[in-house]
C-alpha cells in the first residue's frame, strides 16, 4: 500500500484512476517531448528501489505509460544507495527512491534538479506468528524499542544489508535504540526486499519491510505484521530528475 501526499490511499493491485493519472502525468511531464522526433531518445531510464518494483506498482503503470508516450521505460531496480550512484554515473534519467538525507545530498551536489515528494507508505516489522521477542505486546508503538527487544531475545532477524533505503532506515532505528546488532541471530542478506522476506519466511525470522512489498508477497509468506503505524516507520518516496548538465545522454526532455 502506498499513499499520495494528499493522503489518498491506493493499492498496487487496485489503483484509483485519479492516482494513476497523477503518476502518469509526472512521468509524462518529464518525458513527453521525447516523442516529438524520431531522432530523439525514446528510452527513459528510471533508477528505483526493489521495494517499489517488487510491490507491482511499476508493472501496473509501465504499459500505459509506454502506450501513451511511445517511450520505452527501462527500470533499474536496486537499493536506494545503488540507484543514486547509478544516477550519479549518468546511467539514469529519473530517480524514485526513499532516503531523504541521501536525496538532499544528491540535489545539493548538483546531480538532481529538484526533490519532489511523490507518495508514501509505512515500513512494518514482520515476523513469525508466535512473536518470540514479544514486540506486538509493546505498550508504546516504537520501532526502535521493537528492534531492541528482538536483539535482547536473540530471535533471528534478516536485514537487507545492501545500503538500500530500507537498510538505511533500519540502521537509523538501531541508532535510535542506542544499540548495535551483532551475533548469529542477526543475518545481513545483501539482497532486495522480496528476497529478504522469502529468507525471513524460511528462517521464521523478523524483518523490516515496506508494507507494499509484504502485501504483494503475503500469500507466499507465513509471516505476520507485528508492528505498524509507529511514528518512526513512515516511508517517504521521492522522485528526482537527473541534471542533464552532469552527463551527456541524459534524457532530460
Amino acid at each position: 500500500m502506498f499513499k499520495r501526499n494528499t493522503k489518498r490511499t491506493f493499492l498496487c493491485n487496485s489503483i484509483t484512476s485519479k492516482s494513476l493519472a497523477v503518476l502518469l502525468a509526472i512521468f509524462m511531464l518529464i518525458s513527453l517531448t521525447a516523442c516529438q522526433s524520431s531522432n530523439e531518445n525514446k528510452t527513459l531510464t528510471l533508477a528505483t528501489t526493489t521495494s517499489v518494483n517488487d510491490s507491482g506498482l511499476l508493472g501496473y503503470l509501465q504499459p500505459t505509460l509506454e502506450k501513451d508516450t511511445g517511450l520505452e521505460l527501462k527500470i533499474v531496480a536496486v537499493g536506494t544507495g545503488q540507484a543514486i550512484q547509478t544516477a550519479k554515473d549518468g546511467n539514469a534519467d529519473v530517480l524514485l527512491v526513499h532516503d531523504k538525507k541521501s536525496e538532499e545530498e544528491f540535489v545539493a551536489e548538483g546531480y538532481g534538479l529538484e526533490r519532489i515528494e511523490l507518495m508514501y507508505n509505512y515500513f512494518v516489522i514482520v515476523g513469525p506468528a508466535d512473536d518470540p521477542a514479544g514486540i506486538s505486546a509493546l505498550e508504546e508503538k516504537n520501532a526502535a524499542l521493537a528492534l531492541k527487544k528482538i536483539m535482547e531475545s536473540e530471535a533471528p532477524f534478516v536485514s537487507r544489508g545492501d545500503d538500500s533505503g530500507t537498510h538505511k532506515k533500519e540502521n537509523s532505528l538501531w541508532k535510535e535504540a542506542g544499540v548495535e546488532p551483532s551475533g548469529d541471530w542477526y543475518i545481513s542478506a545483501g539482497k532486495g526486499m522480496a528476497d529478504v522476506l522469502l529468507m525471513a519466511n524460511e528462517k521464521q525470522a523478523y524483518a523490516l519491510t515496506d508494507k507494499a512489498t509484504y502485501l504483494s508477497l503475503k500469500d507466499k509468506l507465513n509471516l505476520e505484521i507485528l508492528l505498524e503505524s509507529a511514528e518512526n516507520l513512515k516511508n517517504q518516496y521521492t522522485i528526482i530528475q537527473v541534471n542533464p548538465e552532469k552527463h551527456s545522454g541524459i534524457n532530460s526532455k
